[in-house]
């Protein structure tokens, strides 16, 4: 997983649902962090402008230290238990027919439906952070020393966005403004491993203990190397070159599409929960039935649409941690089990 992520030139948004597909598609805990660590830190366009702008040294240095975090992360993780496993692996083995290109969809959008919040909150966070505390303005803390310098550019880069590419530039003018070279290897670490979308979409992903894996990681990992990169290389800074802005049409198309299902998605939840819950209310619960695979919201939501206009059932409620659902109205055992099988999903 660390060596395809290295390489691979995904920001840290668009390495979330593709980290998670990962995991919902049978990789490890450990695999799935390990590229979530190393991919959005570098890539090869990124490698390439660090090496123009800071040279050689300090890019190789960077590539070395994404593939280290990730596989340190990932080594950690894996030693976790997963209490997902098991269920995970009871949803999988279900499913023997071969994915075409509509199931491939489905699953994309699921993937997205399932972190949609997380990532709308945390792009808004993010340019919050951006607009009103520029980055580039960290280059008047270059008084505060070098411990001093690396701790407050990861206090700015942890929740900050920023992709690999579009950092280097920014780093290369810190450096330029004074700031060591170490300090600037830590905003390339963390400002494109991290931020508040990434952050939520871990949490919910993988529960507190992964994330506290991931993040620990990062931070400890990048201030390590940061300090080793000051003690063994010495880093000259060219010319600062422009900002890399995704503005082609076809990311500004790809803006808009996200957008789109962001809408359509907020508007399935708030139709979904002011429909069911006042017919819940009217009803005793007749079914209550433990289901295991479920993963994700985007589970929850494609099972309580499977159970949603069958004949007899008023409401459902099917939650996540634990994993059941509640059935309102006529069904029989069996028949809500094979629609729970159905789904992709067990009933025992």
């Amino acid at each position: 997983a660390v060596i395809l992520g290295v390489p691979l030139p995904l920001c840290s948004c668009s390495v979330i649902p593709t980290g998670i597909g990962l995991k919902e598609d049978g990789a490890s805990n450990g695999a799935s962090v390990g590229f979530l660590i190393s991919t959005p830190q570098t890539g090869v366009d990124s490698i390439l402008v660090t090496a123009s702008l800071l040279g050689w040294p300090f890019a190789l240095f960077k590539m070395f230290s994404a593939a280290l975090t990730g596989l340190v992360g990932g080594f950690i993780a894996e030693g976790l238990a997963d209490e997902e496993n098991t269920a995970l692996e009871d949803h999988i083995s279900n499913d023997d027919a071969r994915p075409g290109f509509t199931e491939a969809v489905q699953h994309a959008l699921s993937i997205v439906e399932s972190i949609w919040m997380w990532l709308a909150f945390g792009v808004l966070a993010s340019a919050a952070i951006s607009t009103y505390l520029p980055a580039i303005g960290l280059t008047t803390v270059n008084n505060v020393g070098s411990l001093g310098a690396v701790f407050i550019v990861l206090v700015i880069s942890v929740p900050l966005y920023v992709c690999a590419t579009a950092s280097v530039p920014i780093a290369a003018a810190l450096v330029a403004g004074g700031m060591p070279t170490g300090a600037a290897l830590v905003f390339l670490m963390a400002g494109p491993a991290t931020n508040i979308a990434t952050v939520g979409a871990v949490h919910h992903a993988f529960g507190k203990k992964i994330l506290t894996v991931y993040l620990g990681t990062i931070v400890l990992g990048s201030v390590g190397l940061a300090f080793l990169f000051d003690a063994l290389f010495e880093s000259s800074v060219g010319q600062v070159a422009a900002m890399h802005h995704h503005e082609s049409p076809i990311a500004v198309a790809a803006a808009a599409i996200l957008l789109a299902l962001f809408a359509w998605f907020a508007f399935n939840d708030l139709r979904n929960r002011f429909r069911s819950a006042p017919r819940a209310a009217n009803h005793e619960p007749t079914l209550e039935l433990p289901v295991a695979g479920m993963t994700c919201e985007g589970c929850v939501r494609k099972l309580t649409n499977a159970f949603d206009g069958e004949e007899g059932v008023s409401a459902v409620e099917v939650t996540l941690n634990p994993g059941r659902a509640v059935i309102y109205g006529r069904m029989e055992v069996i028949q809500a089990r094979k629609i729970i099988e159905n789904a992709g999903f067990k009933s025992d």
